[in-house]
């Protein structure tokens, strides 16, 4: 299923070989800068202009936002069960117990997690994933890569992705569940971003502005909201940082 990935990847790696990067706009976490930025022109340009966007404003116009709402307690307690695996990897038992406390009050009483009853009791969701697992273990981010369908993402976090969204949802689940679970997001993201995209259309180089608020979230999620004093992110919309 990930033919037409690789396959535009490759053709606009190819197209891109020859385009060299400004020394000015050089950045030590973007080595791969110029075959980063037609990626980027083609999701922005292609497909959320004729798929994604559209598909979203149809979502929004026939979807009552309380069967969104359910939609996506549904989707966040599918992923309680990696929630769980990834506190526990990251020495976080009570984020682990909680995950795993939601998942068996959601999926009960509250009718397979339509319902988020976990949170009236204080349960409140613990978002971890394998690639902020493998930055608590030391691993660095890597090489920024702007995936074709799938937008900003590091070395790390391609592989945190394969772990949380390929390997183990498969072992629960059949692929074409695993691929409704991965459209439901992706549609519900979009619509999400709707209020937030004119910031985007309005920065100075809309390619820099996706990378620096992609690494302030990976900064703010690998130290839950509150990194170092040092390092803490710049001003940034935590709507567009939750959904990007």
């Amino acid at each position: 299923m990930f033919k037409p990935i690789y396959s535009a990847l490759i053709a606009l790696t190819i197209l891109s070989g020859c385009t060299s990067v400004p020394e000015e706009k050089k950045d030590e976490r973007d080595p791969l800068q110029s075959i980063n930025r037609p990626i980027y022109d083609f999701n922005m340009d292609v497909l959320d202009t004729y798929i994604l966007r559209p598909a979203a404003q149809g979502y929004l116009a026939v979807t009552p936002t309380p069967v969104r709402a359910g939609l996506v307690n549904f989707t966040t307690n599918i992923a309680a069960p990696i929630d769980a695996v990834n506190a526990g990897l990251q020495g976080k038992p009570g984020d682990m117990g909680v995950n795993v406390a939601r998942f068996l009050i959601n999926s009960t009483v509250g009718v397979l997690g339509i319902f988020d009853v976990a949170s009236n009791f204080g349960l409140e969701h613990k978002d971890e994933d394998f690639g902020q697992t493998l930055g608590v273990w030391g691993v660095g981010d890597g090489a920024y890569v702007m995936l074709p369908a799938m937008g900003p993402s590091t070395v790390r976090n391609v592989v945190g992705d394969v772990v949380d969204k390929v390997v183990l949802p498969e072992i629960a689940l059949t692929t074409p569940q695993t691929l409704l679970i991965f459209a439901l997001r992706a549609v519900e993201a979009r619509a999400s971003l709707m209020a937030q995209e004119s910031l985007l259309k309005e920065s100075l180089d809309p390619y820099v502005f996706m990378k620096d608020i992609y690494f302030q979230r990976q900064l703010y999620e690998l130290h839950d909201g509150n990194p170092p004093v040092n390092e803490e992110p710049t001003d940034f919309d935590e709507d567009f940082l939750e959904n990007l």
